[in-house]
């Protein structure tokens, strides 16, 4: 992704960190009260005690979820790293992001940008690779947010935790609650419709699983998920479904995107899109198909992301 993944020993950075503050003399060594303000501890997702600061100003965002929940919160990270199967910060959050540089991409941070980047707090999703977490402890307290399978409105709580912002989450979650209210009203007759979530890759499709985040908010709409796409388990989605499998792609109704907004997997929707055998799905032929954006779709996770789901699903099925 042109973003080098470092993974070297811990000394490496040591030598970094010596040369920056090698630039000119250092002071004498100032109370952590004096020099950065109070402290706190919080309980990360795994269970680690970790000090951060009390009112961290320079935060970086390791995930998606993370980057999702400060925008969410009013704060604006310094670094944050590539959308899922993206160039940049996820295109969903539009202007929200803009600026933002990248120090990596998904559980691979490039330890350079980030140590560039002088944060105080880093937020480090479920990042798992203790080589580097322990580099990212050098640079600034890290806070693993999330564990694989945990609900979005936990995750968004713990972020907000972290960064001394819960009265802030709590707004955002009932505003969350009255908009899922407002759309919910507007589905009508659709109320109890069976939906299909669906991701494009240059392989072929995939649906989303129920734990899925996406599959999370349908589920609060009261919508429902095709028999055939209850059985599985986790967060992630089923495997690559073949040309003669078309049919479990099935619904009242299909949201389909790809995670990038060109390429090879833009290709080979529209290639299969145009076969008889999609054409004969009986979603396709109500015209009950949304073409959607697939990194919001299967890949984000956070209040802003689910609060475009609402959107997209109150486009689509909303009374007119």
């Amino acid at each position: 992704m042109g973003i080098k993944r470092l993974i070297g020993p811990a000394v490496g950075l040591l030598a970094l960190l010596a040369v920056a503050f090698t630039v000119a003399p250092l002071a004498a060594p100032t109370p952590v009260s004096q020099a950065q303000g109070a402290t706190r501890i919080v309980v990360d997702a795994r269970g680690m005690e970790v000090t951060v600061p009390a009112q961290p100003k320079r935060i970086v965002a390791l995930s998606e979820a993370d980057l999702d929940s400060l925008l969410a919160l009013g704060v604006k990270p310094v670094g944050t790293v590539q959308g899922r199967g993206q160039t940049g910060t996820p295109r969903y959050l539009g202007d929200r992001a803009a600026g933002i540089p990248i120090v990596g991409a998904i559980n691979a941070p490039n330890i350079e940008a980030v140590l560039a980047a002088q944060p105080d707090l880093i937020l480090a999703g479920n990042l798992a690779d203790e080589q580097i977490l322990a580099q990212l402890r050098l640079i600034a307290p890290t806070v693993v947010t999330f564990q694989t399978g945990e609900h979005w409105r936990t995750i968004f709580q713990r972020v907000a935790e972290t960064v001394g912002k819960t009265a802030e989450a709590q707004a955002v979650l009932q505003a969350y609650e009255a908009r899922l209210a407002e759309v919910r009203a507007s589905l009508g007759e659709r109320a109890n419709a069976e939906v299909s979530i669906v991701r494009w890759n240059a392989q072929g499709p995939v649906y989303m699983l129920p734990g899925a985040f996406s599959s999370t908010v349908i589920a609060d709409l009261g919508l429902r998920r095709p028999a055939h796409q209850q059985s599985g388990t986790g967060t992630g989605h089923s495997p690559t479904l073949s040309l003669e499998m078309l049919d479990l792609l099935d619904a009242d109704w299909i949201f389909v995107g790809t995670l990038a907004p060109e390429g090879e997997a833009v290709a080979a929707m529209t290639q299969v899109m145009n076969t008889p055998a999609f054409q004969q799905l009986n979603s396709v032929k109500e015209g009950h198909i949304t073409l959607v954006d697939g990194s919001l779709w299967s890949s984000a996770i956070g209040p802003i992301a689910a609060m475009a789901i609402l959107d997209d699903v109150e486009k689509a099925l909303g009374s007119r």
